[in-house]
């Protein structure tokens, strides 16, 4: 191949490759900065979190097998996977996670932990009453959402289900989640999180799941981003002219 055939190949594959790349390196620099500049206790709602007091010593709690023996009166227990102790309106609650088989879905069963009774899921009236008392602002509920499912795009996605979605009418337009099996606040989630979250899914170039930092198309990317460095090297030394040599004439 000529000297000029192939440097005329160089610069039109790294002409092309830096259009092709040029759009996702504006994505992961917008990204970066908004990342960066960003206070993570904002985005996670961290600020609008109210406290919560704990539970005191003086308290009388059942013994958890006992209860257990009650969830086997009306369901199949072999295994157990987790026993906490949580609070629900101030009063002490079991949380117990548990299967009949090992791999099976889990079940969550709560129980009043002072007098061993089961207790049922939070209602939607509970769930919001503890979205209200979980969130710091006071502020009116603009929509009180029960979700059974979500997607891989869902601002709750991979979190305990099924849950209550309460939004509350607030400049940062917060939905605070609340998960009723398990009878927690799982998410705050606010409108700079919604920002992060679409730029990370650009960062990331996650278009299915959001968070899969190994998917099939950030690593292509990633190869051409190299191949795009070495063809401007290449271009670099290819298009570099060489100083003539004079001679000193005598």
């Amino acid at each position: 191949m000529k000297k000029g055939e192939f440097h005329r190949k160089i610069r039109k594959s790294h002409r092309w490759l830096g259009v092709i790349l040029g759009v996702q390196f504006l994505f992961w620099t917008v990204g970066g900065l908004y990342f960066s500049w960003s206070d993570m206790d904002e985005i996670h709602g961290d600020h609008q979190k109210a406290h919560i007091h704990p539970l005191g010593s003086n308290l009388h709690l059942q013994n958890p097998q006992e209860i257990i023996e009650k969830i086997k009166e009306k369901d199949t227990v072999n295994f157990i996977f987790d026993i906490k102790l949580i609070q629900v309106f101030h009063k002490p609650v079991y949380q117990i996670t548990y299967s009949a088989q090992h791999d099976r879905a889990k079940k969550t069963q709560l129980a009043n932990a002072e007098t061993g009774e089961l207790r049922p899921a939070l209602s939607e009236k509970e769930a919001t009453q503890m979205a209200q008392e979980a969130f710091s602002n006071d502020a009116k509920i603009e929509k009180v959402e029960y979700l059974e499912t979500t997607n891989g795009h869902h601002e709750y996605r991979e979190s305990p289900l099924p849950a209550y979605a309460v939004t509350f009418v607030h400049p940062s337009h917060t939905t605070v989640y609340v998960a009723s099996e398990m009878g927690t606040v799982q998410k705050f989630r606010n409108n700079k999180w919604r920002v992060f979250d679409f730029l990370w899914m650009l960062h990331t170039m996650d278009y299915k799941s959001r968070d899969n930092l190994s998917n099939i198309l950030l690593r292509a990317f990633s190869i051409f981003g190299l191949f795009t460095i070495a063809s401007g090297f290449t271009l670099f030394f290819v298009s570099r002219k060489k100083p003539k040599n004079n001679k000193n004439q005598i």
